[in-house]
């Protein structure tokens, strides 16, 4: 396909929104891995919407075009076939059978061809008119509402007929027993769909996945905010969208919801799973009704979830209406949407469900010949590694061997031979893991003593420490993956629990720690969310009674699964504090790329977007030329922004007003002069801004030093004066909190007047307020950056990755690839801090750089290019402050004349 001139727009786009759609179509049409850069403010989400639907738009045409063509063409064919036959070629020095068999070929191959062509064209024709049948008809809908209820009046009549009937005198725990395994019969492998067993009667659930546009974001409400703009799109009619989410996001039993963690409602929610299919299953009918009736979800049925599949399809729903929709219609919307899936058009989804391999394909993924776009990507190498790393305490394998010990005593004599020699191994390998610690199972881990220290090893030289060699780990994770042992296990434990089960009772705020990469981040999606609790000791006793009730054995999957990594892709680190519990063995993956690559590979096309994705060579380098990607393969657009050049003022400070040189290097930023000099700039910056001004530290323990140094000379005071100050929040919860405290005393300011004119925030670098937070306008006008934040060079798990990548990547521009990770760590983290202000064309800010380091050409070259073309260097500080207060002066009188 040729490229468009002109995209569907609800209104007129900015030049640069159309150049953004251009390359994303051809991007795209070429099949190439794009890098997008858009700042935000520039319309981003929209550029992407409408470019990337356009496209897929000409292809489905273009497919449908083909299909005609290749149909006439099969007739023309056909009949020149059929003439051929009955006037056969005289000439001709082959004999007539030969010649007979290959116009037959011929024709049989033609005939499958344009049948398997005519099949697809079918296939679409009736998902159409399925469409618009489901987008138009509004009374099939109540009709298949009123069918439903009367259905399901029928359902629940039957289901009390046959729990009456059901008696009592079934074995004990039978839903809490290992099923017999044969890991070498791969013959016995079951017909799965999406993690169920397909049901003949579910037969018409399972579809073809039409060619699609899988969108994933960072957080859950960065995807609902996508969703918004699709809903704003010209294509808002015309386009099939679902958003997928875990079941503690969509599930709407309210008993399953309220178990709370994500572990139990999945335990739960797969129980009551297991439970329907035998239910359904004729055959085991006899036995079945020996025992009590089991629990089954009453939103779990396949009328209601073919209706609202439907549904889903027929227009776009956010997560919260979707929620709405599984309450009217009575139906799962976490099933629901997974059946949406194959048919849809656009599926909306969080990182990890693209990322991870096994995520993705309990989710009903399927990449092939696919596109991708995965925004907020500045990050995405590092999301990569969080994904595939994996941490334990010497608590938790304490309680998974105690707990799996307890259970395979208690069940011994009704467990196979094969199942218990796989929980023999897997007991085995715990207890090698908590020897590696220093520590033995079967004792208190909270009076354990161990040898203090870190130690980092390779997977092979671990396995060797820990005398787990000889344990084959593909075997073992298969076994897990099949026998479902972990989710046993916490059932048994949350049955058992306060009955001696779960033993070695640690200190709740040592003992809760997210330990898997995987749970880690699916954690952090839900972390603006969370609610606030009366107290830390309450918070405490929960989390305790939580700890008691579940299972860790889910987390000790997870590391054994990174295990079987290749030994060159990660390390293995050991850190052993003072006692067992609080020691810990984690998985640290140092190759993202491998895992990338997976993506890559099966998809058409993959587009990486984000607002700053700066420096982009790091980038390149690691996940892409590492995973195979050739330089001819990359698409790069980057664009400026939408603001007019005189609505940003980025200046860099090299020193402050009494001449002393801001450099807060590790060494002197402790200096009191050099804080003194700090607070003295920040004061004047103070003086001649109006709203709201927000100050980023390098860390949260330099920022308490710098804050109680200024409490002392009474700096901090003099700040006061000018504005309320404001801290970033140690709880995630309070965050929402603070913000709106700091907004409305922002705009209170400039409706009273008075001596305040508006309020500073103290924020940290890569904290709760350094992504994903919106400081426009009058909250926003000026950004400070003291110093630059260099991650810890002395963290063994960085050194490690520098190594790394000194061994396994090329050296360019004189500096090793571990010099220039750090650089690009650095810096990557300073351009998502100062992205916070400007988020719209009519918005203006100016941007304070408070370290002469920030001057090096190279250092500047990592700044976004509209940042970078405006930014004015002062090695002292009075030009500095006059442009400062010119910029904010020519502001106010353009604010006078409106």
């Amino acid at each position: 396909m040729e490229g468009r001139s002109s995209f569907p727009f609800p209104y007129q786009p900015y030049s640069i929104q159309e150049q953004f759609m251009q390359a994303l179509y051809r991007a795209l049409d070429q099949g190439k891995v794009g890098i997008f850069e858009s700042p935000t403010g520039t319309g981003k989400s929209l550029s992407l919407i409408c470019g990337a639907l356009s496209w897929l738009t000409d292809f489905e045409e273009k497919r449908k075009q083909e299909a005609d063509a290749l149909l006439q063409k099969g007739q023309a064919a056909l009949s020149s076939i059929s003439s051929s036959t009955q006037a056969p070629d005289s000439s001709s020095t082959e004999p007539d059978w030969i010649t007979e068999f290959v116009q037959k070929k011929a024709q049989r191959d033609l005939v499958s061809k344009l049948k398997e062509r005519l099949d697809e064209e079918i296939k679409r024709k009736k998902r159409e008119e399925r469409l618009e049948m489901i987008r138009n008809n509004v009374q099939l809908k109540f009709a298949m509402k009123r069918k439903n209820e009367e259905d399901e009046a029928l359902k629940l009549l039957q289901l009390s007929k046959e729990e009456l009937a059901e008696g009592a005198g079934d074995k004990e725990d039978e839903e809490l027993i290992v099923a017999e395994y044969e890991s070498d019969d791969e013959t016995k492998s079951k017909n799965r769909f999406q993690g169920l067993d397909v049901d003949d009667d579910d037969e018409e659930l399972v579809e073809e996945h039409v060619t699609k546009i899988y969108y994933c974001s960072r957080t859950h409400s960065q995807l609902a905010q996508f969703v918004h703009e699709v809903q704003k799109s010209p294509f808002n009619k015309d386009i099939s969208v679902v958003t997928l989410g875990s079941r503690q996001n969509l599930c709407i039993n309210e008993d399953v919801k309220n178990l709370g963690s994500n572990q139990r409602i999945n335990d739960r929610c797969l129980e009551m799973q297991k439970n329907k299919h035998e239910k359904s299953d004729p055959e085991d009918g006899a036995k079945r009704r020996r025992g009590p009736a089991k629990a089954v979800c009453p939103f779990n049925k396949v009328s209601a979830q073919l209706q609202m599949r439907d549904d889903i399809l027929g227009s776009v729903h956010d997560i919260e209406q979707l929620l709405r929709l599984g309450r009217e219609l009575h139906s799962c919307p976490y099933y629901a949407t997974r059946l949406s899936v194959p048919p849809a058009q656009l599926v909306v989804l969080p990182y990890q469900m693209i990322l991870h391999e096994a995520t993705r394909r309990a989710a009903g993924v399927q990449l092939k010949g696919q596109v991708v776009i995965i925004d907020e990507a500045h990050n995405l190498s590092d999301t990569l590694s969080c994904i595939h790393s994996a941490e334990l305490t010497g608590a938790q394998l304490c309680r998974a061997h105690s707990q799996l010990t307890q259970y395979s005593e208690r069940y011994r004599s009704r467990l196979k031979a094969k199942n218990l020699m796989y929980i023999k191994q897997i007991l085995f390998v715990i207890e090698g893991l908590v020897k590696a610690l220093g520590g033995k199972v079967g004792q208190n881990a909270q009076t354990q003593t161990t040898q203090a220290g870190t130690e980092m090893l390779t997977i092979n030289n671990f396995l060797f420490k820990a005398q787990i060699d000889n344990i084959n780990l593909f075997k073992l994770q298969t076994y897990f993956e099949k026998s479902l042992i972990s989710r046993k296990l916490g059932g048994f434990v949350e049955k058992y629990a306060g009955t001696g089960v779960s033993v070695h009772p640690q200190n709740p705020n040592k003992e809760n720690r997210h330990t898997d990469g995987l749970n880690r981040y699916l954690q952090s999606l839900h972390s603006n969310h969370a609610q606030p609790v009366p107290s830390s000791e309450q918070q405490g006793a929960v989390e305790f009674d939580k700890a008691l009730s579940t299972s860790p054995m889910m987390q000790v999957e997870g590391f054994f699964m990174t295990l079987t990594n290749n030994n060159t892709d990660g390390r293995v680190v050991l850190h052993r504090q003072a006692t067992l519990s609080e020691s810990s063995v984690k998985f640290l993956l140092l190759n993202p790329a491998v895992h990338f690559a997976q993506v890559l590979r099966e998809a058409r096309a993959v587009v990486i977007a984000g607002g700053t994705m700066q420096p982009i060579s790091d980038f390149k380098q690691e996940l892409l030329f590492s995973a195979g990607v050739e330089e001819g393969q990359i698409a790069e657009f980057s664009c400026g922004h939408v603001i007019p050049p005189e609505n940003i003022l980025p200046i860099v400070l090299c020193s402050g007003p009494t001449g002393q040189e801001l450099e807060f290097t590790f060494q002197n930023r402790d200096s009191p002069s050099m804080i003194d000099e700090m607070g003295r700039v920040l004061s004047n910056i103070c003086t001649v801004v109006s709203g709201g001004v927000v100050c980023f530290f390098p860390s949260y323990e330099y920022s308490r030093k710098v804050i109680t140094h200024w409490e002392t000379t009474g700096a901090l005071g003099r700040l006061a004066n000018k504005k309320k100050i404001f801290q970033e929040p140690k709880k995630a919860h309070q965050v929402e909190q603070v913000l709106s405290e700091f907004s409305r005393c922002i705009q209170r300011c400039a409706h009273d007047g008075g001596s305040l004119t508006g309020a500073l925030l103290f924020s940290v670098v890569g904290g709760k307020m350094s992504e994903g937070i919106n400081f426009s306008d009058d909250l926003g006008r000026c950004v400070v950056m003291v110093g630059m934040p260099y991650p810890n060079i002395k963290s063994p798990e960085l050194l490690e990755k520098m190594a790394y990548l000194d061994k396994h990547l090329p050296h360019r521009g004189g500096k090793s690839p571990g010099q220039a990770l750090i650089e690009n760590l650095c810096m990557k983290a300073v351009n998502q801090s100062i992205g916070r202000a400007i988020r719209h064309r009519g918005d203006y800010s100016t941007i304070v750089l408070c370290d002469r380091r920030y001057s090096r050409p190279a250092t500047l070259s990592k700044l976004p290019s509209w940042i970078k073309e405006r930014t004015c260097t002062h090695a002292s500080f009075g030009p500095a402050f006059a442009a400062l207060r010119k910029f904010f002066v020519e502001k106010k009188r353009q604010q006078q004349q409106m």
